[in-house]
């Protein structure tokens, strides 16, 4: 007969992989300090943020082309980048219709389905500045790229080209990449709500806990 005082071992735990990007992620993990000691239990406010927040977006707003006149003969531009309740914006520039911001402005990630909104506008000092056209960007082939991408991804890697349709703001075709071991998107955007003008812009991931 087994003894029956003997021991008994416990079930190993199957490996997961990597959870997917687009589900929210959750987290219950202690935090730990940069020198790796545990801490407590994390409040319900921090638990929160870290369950949602998926990784950082960095927007390259590079240029604007051929915008609309909103002052007598041109206008001074500036850029909102919106992405639910977050609100950021370039500079103005004066006096130019054809403006050069390259400007990096930051989102944190999410909700992947929420797009990111695009807005222009003429800076006015005594009355309320002008609008200059808007777009949108959905987000959800530029992060099932982030999903497909892995460490190992050599640089040039195309992971989808996205063409103009009716329904997106595309001017021309659009091609998410790995550049430098990041998920990139370069894009040209056809402003809605006005005569003309075209925005050019890159987006790049930067997952959490990378600085760069």
């Amino acid at each position: 007969m087994a003894d029956s005082s003997a021991p008994q071992r416990s079930p190993r735990r199957k490996k997961h992989g990597r959870p997917p990007l687009l589900p929210k992620a959750t987290s219950s993990a202690p935090e730990r300090s940069p020198r790796g000691e545990k801490h407590g239990p994390l409040s319900e406010y921090q638990l929160g943020i870290m369950e949602h927040v998926l990784g950082l977006m960095k927007v390259h707003v590079i240029r604007g082309t051929n915008l609309a006149v909103r002052d007598t003969r041109s206008s001074d531009p500036y850029v909102v980048v919106k992405m639910g309740d977050q609100r950021l914006k370039t500079h103005v520039k004066q006096n130019d219709l054809n403006p050069e911001w390259d400007e990096n402005l930051t989102l944190s990630v999410s909700e992947p389905i929420l797009p990111v909104v695009i807005e222009v506008f003429d800076k006015d000092t005594f009355t309320r500045d002008d609008k200059m056209g808007d777009a949108e960007v959905d987000l959800i082939p530029f992060m099932e790229a982030v999903e497909m991408h892995t460490s190992g991804t050599l640089d040039d890697t195309v992971y989808k080209f996205v063409l103009p349709t009716p329904e997106n703001c595309l001017a021309k075709e659009s091609c998410i990449k790995c550049v430098k071991g990041k998920v990139v998107q370069y894009l040209i955007l056809r402003l809605r709500n006005v005569e003309c003008g075209e925005i050019e812009m890159q987006l790049s991931w930067v997952p959490l806990g990378c600085s760069k």
